[in-house]
């Protein structure tokens, strides 16, 4: 990373990876209850990487590595009358654990609003600071 970053750039970036975890979140709510006729067409939750990026010494901030599908593997059902039932009347139902993805959204809109209160408190200090200086 060039140069140092501010309060402001890294509660930022913290809030764009935080963005990234949400979307993948209501990516997988929405497929949750979505079927297809083999295991492999079926989708998998998907769930994003993060890592530490360390501009300088105590100071670090959050990128997004990649999005990687999870491994809970999707469930096979016996439906024969269902459209995409493959020759056996089976359907696969998608890989979303409905429950940790609630969970995740939650802790996803818990740790957005830390950073929002970051960069709030970091406004609030600025600005009484230039208070000070008149």
């Amino acid at each position: 990373m060039a140069g140092n970053l501010s309060v402001f750039d890294i509660a930022g970036r913290a809030m764009s990876a935080q963005m990234v975890r949400l979307n993948t979140s209501a990516s997988n709510l929405a497929n949750a209850g979505s079927v297809a006729g083999s295991k492999a067409e079926a989708f998998r939750a998907i769930k994003p990487v993060f890592s530490s990026v360390t501009d300088s010494p105590g100071v670090a901030t959050v990128k997004v590595d990649q999005v990687v599908a999870s491994n809970i593997e999707p469930t096979k059902r016996y439906d024969p009358n269902h459209p995409k039932a493959d020759k056996d009347g089976n359907v696969w139902e998608a890989g979303v654990d409905q429950a940790q993805e609630l969970v995740e959204m939650m802790e996803t809109a818990r740790q957005y609003q830390n950073n929002v209160s970051v960069m709030q408190t970091a406004k609030t200090l600025t600005l009484d600071t230039l208070r000070l200086g008149k």
